[in-house]
């Protein structure tokens, strides 16, 4: 887990306090994540906010990622691994989604409720930095560990982003800085994605005995 734990046990992917304590993270990270996507599904589409609606499939990606890890703590190293690769795949589908939802809007000229994005997107702000910091131990995991820390990391840079384009929104009376940010952060899953994936073939190839090249 923590690179500063001292304790072999606690250090351990495997290891039973490890894992509990990596249970009881998962669990209240899943929650949060489960509320916003509710509250941010239904303030976008009243909003008419493509940035807003991004942010809340994120959530609700992540909800489901949480979910995953879960499953597959204590597992072995393939396993976890594999779980990585689905979750990497997700990410990858979330960031086309994205892309082409940010397209739709651009044809049909959409202009969004600047002030709904940015209470909103506050409030996201809020939950991910409080998610962010309970996951700040597992950064430097396996590939499963890490994809929810980059998960979490490109949520708060979406919020971040969610609240600068309801700035731009409301100073320039267009859609263009949503759907900017919209984009950035399809672009950012898709990055994630590359880099999730790419470590958790890398474990995969360990687990099965081949040589692995050096990053």
């Amino acid at each position: 887990m923590s690179t500063r734990c001292c304790s072999h046990e606690e250090s351990e992917p495997g290891g039973r306090r490890g894992d509990a304590r990596h249970r009881r993270v998962l669990w209240v990270a899943l929650i949060i994540n489960a509320v916003m996507f509710l509250v941010e599904i239904v303030a976008g589409l009243a909003a008419g906010s493509v940035s807003l609606q991004a942010d809340a499939l994120d959530f609700l990606g992540d909800a489901g990622n949480y979910g995953i890890s879960l499953f597959v703590i204590g597992a072995s190293l393939r396993l976890r691994a594999s779980a990585a690769l689905v979750k990497g795949a997700t990410m990858g589908l979330f960031g086309l989604w994205v892309i082409g939802a940010t397209i739709w809007h651009a044809v049909n000229g959409t202009l969004p409720n600047a002030v709904t994005m940015g209470v909103v997107g506050f409030a996201a702000l809020v939950a991910n930095a409080a998610v962010l910091a309970l996951l700040w131990g597992f950064r430097s995991g396996d590939s499963n560990l890490r994809s929810v820390w980059l998960c979490s990391r490109n949520d708060v840079v979406g919020n971040l982003a969610v609240l600068a384009a309801a700035l731009g929104v409301f100073g320039t009376a267009t859609g263009w800085p949503d759907l900017f940010v919209a984009a950035v952060m399809g672009v950012l899953a898709l990055q994630g994605a590359w880099v999730v994936i790419r470590h958790a073939k890398a474990e995969l190839s360990a687990s099965s005995g081949r040589a692995v090249p050096a990053e």
